[in-house]
């Protein structure tokens, strides 16, 4: 076998080819009169990412809270029809973006090809029956290869078989048999995932956003994109925002979480204006093992002004339980889910404890971090709602409700809210009316006496 993988990382290049064809601890504490806006906003003007790629597992259909379609204005009508197969150019590629809000299918190279058969009418052939040599010579040698990894599969299903029903005794006990046992599944698990990683017809599936992430292969090449780009990014965010320590004592992302406010993604520790986080938002939560979990949803405020005490501390903004998610239902409409609510008589089946509280900020403050996460219940049990609420707005301590509900974080996302012209109106709706003319000022600090001579002789 050790003559195989050279083989295959080989032919997998040339495939490749003919595929375009076709703080943690020590975080000093953070002071209400040091906290300069002017100052923050330089240190984090760089920071912004360019927008990664389109996920190729993000369904089209998971975004159900979204505005009616605006009216398609006129001159982009004349664009004409877009086939998001079938552009070439980029400047209709563009176009496709914007008016219909679809992102081209494959890669350029493939969608001319598949152009210019069209136009010429050309007969269609199938991806695996391409006629190109060493396209299907290389088929033929991954199938071979893959037959093995089958015949493996078939040879390890019979030895975990025949494990189960041997008796614990003579396996050196009941742990010792059940550490066996997980040990030939995980190796089992892999045999399958490395039985299709090399099959052309799998990469150009997932590539198109055609994956089944009900299949083990899909789910692997999903998680390790994540992995490559979305999750490093969040990763810099968390640590730069300093969500961990303030927050949670630690965090180790396990699925992806997309934001969005209507139409508008958002990137993690991107601004959002206050009339458009006055409604609640839209989440996308991809997992990648299989299984359904019940999640908890969280929204916290990280800096809440508190002046008599020169500090900061905590408002929770919104608490949502008992939100079934998997590999395949990725959607939390949560603008439906509280629709629902309000339509439930029983107070046990609603799954919004604290409800949408719109983010404010009074001017002068420094930004505001609101940090969403997504929590997992323990054993996919149902926490008591109507306990939940009970949770207060003002002081949330996140780390004492993870920990008193069993509650492990495998997603999180963050996004900042600070002074616009839109906020009065904002806080007049929420309620807030005494506080919209509140303004934060800077006194100006005097200077030592040891130091007033020296700043005058300047």
């Amino acid at each position: 076998m050790a003559s195989v993988k050279p083989s295959i990382r080989q032919l997998n290049a040339c495939l490749k080819c003919v595929r375009q064809t076709s703080s943690l601890n020590g975080t000093p504490r953070r002071f209400l009169s040091a906290s300069a806006a002017a100052r923050e906003e330089l240190q984090t003007q760089p920071t912004t990412a360019p927008p990664p790629p389109q996920s190729a597992t993000k369904p089209a259909a998971a975004i159900t809270d979204e505005k009616p379609a605006k009216e398609t204005p006129e001159y982009m009508q004349k664009w004409g029809e877009l086939d998001p197969e079938k552009v070439d150019w980029k400047r209709d590629e563009r176009r496709l973006v914007r008016r219909d809000g679809t992102q081209p299918v494959g890669s350029r190279r493939r969608r001319a090809i598949l152009h210019r058969s069209s136009a010429n009418k050309a007969e269609e052939i199938a991806f695996e029956e391409l006629p190109y040599q060493c396209f299907q010579e290389a088929r033929k040698f991954l199938m071979g290869d893959r037959q093995e990894k089958l015949n493996d599969i078939q040879t390890q299903s019979l030895r975990i078989k025949n494990l189960m029903d041997q008796d614990p005794a003579v396996s050196g006990g009941p742990k010792a048999k059940e550490t066996r046992l997980r040990s030939m599944r995980d190796y089992l698990n892999e045999l399958v995932i490395l039985a299709d990683i090399n099959d052309p017809i799998v990469k150009k599936k997932f590539e198109d956003g055609q994956g089944d992430m009900n299949k083990p292969i899909y789910r692997y090449l999903a998680d390790q994109k994540w992995r490559k780009y979305k999750r490093l990014v969040l990763e810099q965010r968390i640590s730069q925002f300093n969500i961990v320590p303030d927050l949670l004592a630690s965090i180790d992302p396990v699925a992806d979480v997309d934001l969005g406010f209507g139409r508008k993604d958002i990137a993690p520790g991107d601004y959002v204006d206050s009339a458009t986080s006055e409604q609640m938002p839209r989440l996308t939560v991809q997992t990648f093992v299989p299984g359904e979990k019940l999640v908890t949803v969280v929204v916290v405020d990280a800096d809440v002004p508190v002046p008599e005490k020169d500090s900061f501390t905590n408002r929770c903004h919104f608490i949502a339980s008992n939100i079934a998610i998997s590999p395949s239902q990725t959607s939390i409409p949560l603008i439906r889910i509280g629709h629902d609510d309000r339509k439930t008589e029983d107070p046990a089946a609603r799954k919004i404890a604290l409800p949408w509280e719109a983010p404010w900020a009074h001017k002068g403050a420094p930004y505001h971090r609101l940090a969403i996460f997504v929590l997992e219940q323990k054993d996919a049990k149902a926490l008591n709602i109507a306990e939940v609420e009970k949770t207060k707005r003002l002081n949330h301590n996140l780390k004492g409700f993870v920990d008193k509900y069993k509650l492990k974080p495998i997603g999180a996302s963050l996004f900042r809210t600070r002074w616009d012209e839109s906020m009065p109106g904002v806080m007049e709706r929420a309620g807030l009316k005494d506080q919209v003319d509140v303004e934060f000022k800077r006194k100006k600090i005097e200077p030592l006496p040891h130091k007033r001579r020296t700043e005058r002789m300047r």
